[in-house]
């Protein structure tokens, strides 16, 4: 009789000590892609030819916690400038001035060279001239002529910055950091 009770017990310890493991393992999974990286898919065709729809990607959440979103950048956005979250590149800092013209970016009176672009850059709905804020940021799409970015919706908060992405995962033949 004892010798059942004891091989209960420990089939009941084991059972508890796996739950616990179990349910121990999802919590950290759900915090690290809440709070560290996530994965991300690409939607639509404003980040052609760096990224397109279909592709999946690595987005650092963490980081930016402790340094600020440089040039260059990709960044996803979440927040109150748009219903969607957006995949852009940063292209404007706080006090940055940004112009638009000839189908170009200049940045503080420069033109601002983006081999990565495709098409030619237009106002849009914005006024240029513009300086950036502090605690803004002026982001584009890649693909100029068919992307809704800071020309159209205006800067974006820091705030809003959801993360960094850092690696392409998805298709395969693609993946690599970017």
């Amino acid at each position: 009789m004892d010798e059942q009770l004891t091989r209960k017990t420990v089939v009941l310890r084991e059972l508890r000590d796996w739950t616990l493991a179990i349910i121990l393992a999802i919590i950290i999974a759900l915090l690290f892609q809440n709070y560290v990286y996530a994965q991300s898919e690409v939607h639509n065709i404003s980040m052609q030819n760096t990224l397109v729809a279909g592709q999946r990607l690595i987005e650092d959440k963490w980081s930016y916690r402790f340094k600020s979103p440089e040039r260059g950048d990709i960044v996803v956005i979440h927040g109150p400038e748009s219903p969607l979250r957006l995949v852009k590149r940063v292209v404007g800092l706080p006090g940055d001035v940004i112009d638009v013209r000839d189908g170009a970016v200049y940045l503080n009176g420069m033109k601002y060279e983006e081999p990565y672009v495709k098409g030619q850059t237009l106002s849009g709905k914005m006024s240029f001239p513009y300086t950036v804020a502090s605690k803004q940021l002026f982001v584009m799409g890649d693909n100029r002529e068919h992307s809704e970015d800071s020309r159209a919706i205006g800067p974006i908060a820091y705030s809003s910055i959801e993360g960094k992405v850092v690696i392409r995962i998805w298709p395969l033949t693609k993946f690599g950091l970017l």
